[in-house]
């Protein structure tokens, strides 16, 4: 999966929690979203604001998908508000995907 494809598959699924997230498509959106963060808040901290709070829901719906990749579920995402602990979030983030049918779906093609 490419950046642009990645990023098209994200926004079209913002509010999807359920199925399955390839790394490739995790990794792409998240650099899209650094990247589009940065310019903001170069521009003006209203603008970051309003990207921060255009990525909130999809970063998240991707990041669920992404856990269910791997076999785990969605709501390790609250890992996230431990400090240093969130680092097992990072982990699970990079692992490979299942490459066979778990209960979240069928492995993503791309």
């Amino acid at each position: 999966m490419n950046f642009q494809t990645a990023m098209k598959t994200c926004f079209a699924k913002f509010a999807d929690f359920s199925g399955r997230a390839s790394r490739s498509e995790f990794w792409w959106f998240v650099l899209g979203e650094v990247v589009v963060l940065i310019v903001a808040s170069l521009i003006h901290q209203i603008v970051y604001l309003i990207a921060a709070l255009g990525f909130l829901v999809p970063a998240l719906a991707v990041g669920a998908r992404r856990l269910h990749d791997i076999g785990k579920s969605g709501w390790f995402q609250l890992l996230m508000l431990i400090p240093l602990v969130n680092l097992v979030l990072i982990y699970f983030y990079v692992q490979p995907s299942q490459p066979e049918s778990n209960a979240h779906g069928a492995p993503p093609i791309a």
